[in-house]
């Protein structure tokens, strides 16, 4: 028994046979596009790059690549961004800026922080806003972190709470501009447990077979 993926979502149909079919057609949609994307990067757009590539490091965060190469920014002097390239990002095509690639644990995705000076710039989206308002770290010892955290001046909305049931605790910190990162650490002992996507599936056309 593992939990539920909650990339995997089906409707709940009225039929039986409907469901198995819902969730089989919804299987084999999965695979698709699980085999054409994976995981690249969070970019931050940040006020000053070597103030936050000092935050960032604070929460274990490392240096992957000095610089964004494709777009062709690095983190000792300001470049310009090609022009091609600032309009596909919805930029001004003389766009100037330094970014820096970071990395946790030589792991995915990576973090990009890009300094835009000139940029017309308003501040980061809140936790009761629409769009992308906070990105996630998992705590073995939220606790410890949130005191080890403090200690070096990392200002938290609020200091760690514990979720309903037992299941976390969190506490939710913020970046030099105000970008939101969560802090978690889940205790999956006492999540409610049902059964994989991939199971759930499999059990679905097994007794579609028996039916027939």
């Amino acid at each position: 028994t593992v939990f539920a993926d909650p990339s995997v979502v089906t409707t709940r149909a009225q039929d039986e046979g409907a469901h198995c079919d819902a969730n089989v057609r919804t299987k084999k949609v999965g695979d698709v596009m699980s085999n054409r994307f994976h995981w690249g990067h969070i970019n931050i757009n940040v006020a000053s790059l070597d103030v936050a590539v000092a935050f960032y490091q604070k929460l274990g965060f490392e240096v992957f690549i000095p610089g964004t190469p494709y777009l062709n920014l690095r983190t000792d002097r300001e470049a310009a961004i090609p022009a091609q390239t600032a309009r596909a990002l919805g930029l001004p095509e003389d766009t100037k800026g330094r970014a820096c690639i970071m990395q946790l644990h030589d792991g995915l995705p990576k973090l990009d922080l890009t300094e835009l000076p000139e940029a017309a710039q308003r501040a980061p989206l809140g936790n009761g806003d629409r769009g992308l308002v906070r990105f996630c770290l998992a705590s073995q010892d939220l606790q410890a972190d949130y005191v080890h955290l403090s200690s070096f001046g990392v200002e938290f909305l609020s200091p760690p709470v514990t979720c309903a049931s037992r299941m976390a605790e969190v506490a939710v910190c913020q970046d030099p501009d105000g970008t939101l990162i969560e802090l978690l650490q889940v205790h999956l002992e006492r999540w409610p447990r049902i059964k994989s996507a991939n199971s759930r599936t499999d059990n679905a056309a097994s007794n579609k077979e028996k039916h027939r």
